[in-house]
């Protein structure tokens, strides 16, 4: 028997796989169809890392399985591949994008091939290949054409040095994530789509769809949902008399409401400047607040600041009491009105507030009459989609700018806009695209009027191109539609007018709240075009914890401690590589790496690679029931535990069987296929080896074969052990025939040498028997 030669093994099926197109699949089928998805990855410099490779193996066990089960499978893979890193990269090195986007794709599919992951290569999609992004600027003119899509003047994050705008997520502590810089505040005109349209659907919406509970709590505390009260506030000055309108839902405390707190960036601010007396306090601190970015102004344990608008009073509907107004970074512009009314005595915020600023608490007031003073609202944190970049690496938005016909769409005939070449990718001084200096293709005629007008110079967000890829992958050549209806109703319905979709999709924790939501917005805003065949993208989703350092510690290059697979792959091979990852722990928690743990799935490997030798040529052999018994465990285990993602126990089981087949003299040829079938999601390569040295035809794949069935009446013995105690202490044990009666079992029991020698010659008090489990004696 030759050794377990890994290399030579992965590489000759991966080739096979490969050349025959094992795994590609179509439409015409008489089975049931599965659509399995993992988010697909943004090819990075580095190559595919370890939580890759934890998610996509993941699945791919699912997928596997599937197809052994009877299912026709789809489990397709592609490339998120505009964005920021490799803007910077190019910016950098003088590359161009398209370049890096290729060389990194082309680093990354070479090494999912080695992995032996069974997607179907016939369906890959790029989101930066024209082809792609066609059909992303095809839809946001559908956005644009129904009024989701418009542009807004706004306040954005700006990093002078870098001369871009910056999202939230990407600004630390007041500072540019990319160059360490401060951040300002800069007014620019910016594309929005209009998700709030939504909220109240992608809200209700998730108790049809099969998500963990912790994700579907990040989307609606994204969403903000909140019933309440919008109540109306006189403010007072000298000269003047206004009102300023807040939101609350607890409107009962209006009598507790002793100051009332705007926003730096309220109007009403700008609007009293005349009749603020401390202005240019005021101003300074408004200045201030735009360095901030939001999410540094509402942080747990942050002093309170602001400043109090002299000169100017608010009164309070239900007290008529005349009350102080301040303005504060705390109170955010965009939630509810930007305005709050303060009511320290049940608010700890307000309370934190009116402590430092020696404000007035009212404790015991009265809780009585706040329907007078206001309107029931629904209110939403949830804000409409910046959907602008001044960037160059994205999809460019199809609009055309004509000084007499304002916004023109580009007409569909003359998709995809594409990107030029440029030879400087560095963003310019006024905060504009790079694209903003290529003359040539900024100017061009209007569709419209046939007069001088000029493109629209920013990029969409990688968010676009990942909101609907999974359209893609059932009609990825069609030139015609994003995805044909027949297409997209054999792969995503299940028969029902409303629900249906993606059958499960999987992918990281990060990506629960923003992409998912943002994805179902654009299914939803198709849905209500006809355009696809349900109200939700995705019926079932799951995540996986990431994969730390060794020691626990957050992998990344400047500390030298990330994980390189093909290293790995070189030294144990893939199947072990894949074991390993799966066998570290629970799936949906953090785990750490430790190189020195391989070694135990490459024995397991080893070991059921020498099982070989042991194999009956006949196909059955009489065993006993307690192995019998084992084997159906297992296949029920191993067949359970794929479905909840329990990999780390489906491995355990089987180690447990293996260790069973190694007590053995013989193991019959049925047993031992049966082992392969049920290894073979996780270890693609050694079982289809093992498979073909039993003598199956090279045309004949052990991933085509049928998963294995278990008995129900096979998963308990026909022996069972009890525990014999003598006042409360074990002090023997009986194997007997399951069902056998209690008389029997007490004969039995007292006959035993061991139970004979503790009694002596006392007599029970009482004997008790639990049916299949304990005897206990009592003395």
């Amino acid at each position: 028997m030759p050794e377990y030669d890994p290399e030579k093994i992965e590489k000759k099926w991966q080739d096979k796989w490969e050349k025959e197109k094992a795994y590609d699949v179509a439409e015409e089928s008489d089975k049931p169809k599965f659509y399995a998805l993992m988010e697909f990855p943004y090819p990075s410099g580095d190559g595919l890392h370890t939580g890759h490779i934890r998610g996509y193996t993941a699945m791919d066990i699912v997928a596997r399985k599937r197809r052994m089960q009877g299912f026709n499978v789809l489990y397709p893979i592609g490339w998120d591949a505009f964005g920021l890193p490799t803007e910077n990269y190019a910016i950098k090195t003088g590359r161009p994008p398209a370049e890096i986007t290729r060389d990194n794709t082309d680093n990354f599919r070479k090494q999912f091939k080695r992995l032996g992951m069974s997607f179907d290569w016939a369906r890959e999609v790029n989101t930066t290949d024209p082809k792609y992004y066609k059909w992303t600027q095809w839809i946001f003119l559908k956005f644009l054409e129904r009024g989701l899509a418009y542009k807004n003047k706004m306040l954005i994050n700006w990093c002078p040095s870098c001369k871009i705008g910056l999202a939230n997520e990407e600004v630390v502590d007041g500072k540019c994530e990319r160059c360490g810089a401060g951040v300002e505040k800069k007014e620019k005109e910016q594309w929005m789509l209009a998700i709030t349209k939504y909220a109240d659907r992608l809200h209700k919406d998730l108790d049809e769809v099969d998500y963990p509970e912790r994700v579907k709590t990040q989307q609606r505390n994204w969403i903000g949902k909140s019933q309440g009260v919008e109540i109306s506030f006189k403010v007072k000055s000298l000269k003047s008399e206004g009102e300023v309108k807040v939101f609350t839902t607890r409107p009962d405390t209006i009598f507790g409401a002793t100051y009332l707190v705007l926003s730096p960036e309220h109007p009403a601010i700008s609007n009293l400047k005349s009749q603020i007396s401390n202005w240019e306090e005021a101003e300074k601190y408004v200045n201030e607040t735009k360095k901030k970015s939001e999410i540094d102004r509402i942080a747990e344990g942050k002093e309170k600041t602001g400043v109090e608008l002299k000169g100017v009073t608010a009164v309070n509907p239900a007290t008529k009491k005349e009350i102080p107004v301040w303005i504060a970074d705390y109170v955010l512009p965009h939630y509810g009105t930007g305005a709050i009314m303060a009511v320290p005595a049940d608010d700890e915020r307000d309370m934190e507030f009116a402590v430092k600023f020696n404000l007035p608490v009212v404790k015991d007031y009265l809780l009585a009459g706040f329907e007078d003073f206001g309107k029931k609202i629904t209110q939403y944190k949830l804000r409409d989609w910046i959907f602008s970049r001044q960037r160059y690496w994205g999809e460019p938005i199809p609009i055309i700018h004509c000084e007499k016909c304002g916004i023109v769409p580009v007409p569909e005939k003359d998709l995809p806009v594409t990107l030029p070449e440029v030879k400087n990718y560095q963003p310019t001084d006024t905060g504009e695209s790079p694209l903003a200096s290529i003359e040539e293709w900024v100017n061009v005629e209007c569709p419209q009027c046939g007069g001088k007008a000029k493109r629209e110079t920013d990029t969409m967000p990688n968010w676009a191109g990942s909101s609907w890829y999974f359209y893609r992958y059932t009609d990825p050549k069609n030139d015609k539609q994003f995805a044909s209806m027949n297409k997209l109703q054999y792969w995503l319905n299940d028969g029902s007018p409303r629900h249906g979709g993606v059958d499960w999709y999987n992918g990281g924790m990060e990506h629960t709240t923003l992409h998912l939501l943002y994805s179902r917005f654009w299914h939803k805003f198709l849905f209500d075009l006809g355009l696809v065949p349900n109200s939700e993208p995705y019926k079932k989703r799951t995540s996986h914890g990431i994969v730390l350092a060794e020691g626990g510690e957050k992998m990344s290059k400047s500390k030298g401690n990330v994980i390189n697979p093909d290293s790995i792959i070189n030294s144990f091979g893939a199947d072990t590589l894949r074991l390993y990852e799966m066998f570290m722990g629970p799936f949906e928690q953090a785990i750490a790496w430790n190189e020195e743990a391989l070694v135990g799935p490459r024995r397991f490997l080893e070991r059921v690679w020498k099982l070989q030798a042991k194999v009956s040529q006949g196909r059955t052999l009489n065993i006993d029931s307690q192995g019998l018994t084992l084997m159906h465990q297992t296949i029920k285990k191993v067949t359970d535990d794929i479905e909840t993602l329990g990999l780390n126990t489906a491995i355990s089981s089987l180690m447990i069987l293996v260790n069973a087949f190694e007590k053995q003299e013989i193991v019959s040829r049925n047993d031992f296929e049966t082992l392969l079938k049920l290894l073979a999601p996780f270890a693609p390569h050694i079982t289809e080896e093992l498979w073909h040295l039993l003598g199956h035809p090279m045309s004949k794949s052990i991933h085509n074969e049928s998963w294995p069935a278990f008995d129900f009446s096979k998963l308990e013995t026909e022996e069972v052990t009890l525990i014999i105690q003598i006042n409360g202490k074990m002090r023997a044990s009986l194997v007997v025939h399951r069902g056998i009666s209690e008389r029997e079992v007490e004969e039995k029991t007292l006959a035993l040498p061991e139970v004979k020698r503790w009694l002596k010659d006392s007599v029970p008090k009482k004997i008790i028997i639990v049916p299949g489990k304990v005897v206990s004696i009592v003395v």
